[in-house]
């Protein structure tokens, strides 16, 4: 996944990522252009889940919105 794919329904995806794990905030979801390890990062961080789950929270994400 690169940073561009995301880019586009990124509003989106941070509502849905901030329903599924309440404990982020905007400033944790920031999306900074080139920076989506330290996106990832910043998300494990926060919510104590592994890389794995959250790329594939993203991409489950990214799914329901092309369908």
């Amino acid at each position: 996944m690169t940073t561009l794919e995301i880019k586009g329904d990124w509003n989106i995806i941070k509502g849905n990522l901030k329903q599924k794990w309440a404990k982020l905030t905007d400033d944790d979801l920031q999306l900074i252009e080139g920076q989506q390890d330290e996106l990832f990062g910043r998300i494990q961080k926060r919510t104590g889940e592994s890389r794995e789950a959250v790329e594939a929270a993203v991409n489950e994400c990214r799914a329901a919105l092309s369908q």
